[in-house]
């Protein structure tokens, strides 16, 4: 069992910033890709970055140039860092870790709201 437990998110004005992390435990080892992925209201869950733990990164294209995902493996995190944040990006943000026996585990999210 992995458990997942974010925390950073919140409200913020358009252009600004904000730094969501990734705390995981449990069954670490088993732990393949760890990523973020965010749900708008009345839309599809979707892949916004993910990390695998050979250190290789993917990015959905509308968070390339602006979305940074990092790990810190001694800590068993995984950050987003968000950089010129649009109203586009409103969403509930989850972290998700996939494990090598192809089990998803979600943390319970948390809301990032970008506003005026």
């Amino acid at each position: 069992q992995v458990q997942l437990v974010e925390s950073g998110g919140g409200l913020v004005q358009p252009g600004g910033s904000l730094r969501l992390s990734c705390a995981a435990s449990g069954s670490i080892f088993s732990i393949n890709v760890m990523g973020w992925y965010r749900q708008a209201p009345g839309k599809q869950r979707e892949l916004v970055a993910s990390i695998t733990s050979g250190g290789s990164t993917n990015y959905a294209d509308s968070v390339k140039g602006r979305f940074t995902i990092s790990r810190d493996n001694a800590k068993n995190t995984r950050d987003l860092q968000m950089n010129s944040l649009k109203p586009e990006d409103t969403a509930v943000y989850y972290c998700n870790a996939g494990t090598w026996s192809k089990v998803d585990y979600w943390g319970k999210g948390t809301l990032v709201t970008v506003s005026s």
